[in-house]
């Protein structure tokens, strides 16, 4: 069976966890993504549309939204 880059980004990421801190006023989407499958950049260069919506639903509850891929803050 062969990949396209949407499966392989998807396959790649292992772990996922949304936390939502109140006072702070943060929205964290936390993602594990094993590098030896695809790179963030591969991630970033499919799903930009997708981390759009993601800070602007934040916006929406008067929060603010950030990334953490492999431990690293990215957004």
């Amino acid at each position: 069976m062969l990949f396209d880059i949407h499966d392989r980004v998807n396959y790649a990421v292992t772990e996922t966890r949304l936390s939502c801190d109140a006072p702070q006023k943060l929205i964290t989407l936390y993602l594990t993504v094993d590098e030896s499958i695809c790179t963030m950049y591969d991630y970033f260069d499919i799903f930009p549309g997708r981390m759009t919506m993601c800070s602007r639903a934040a916006r929406f509850f008067d929060a603010g939204f950030a990334l953490d891929v492999n431990g690293r803050k990215v957004l």
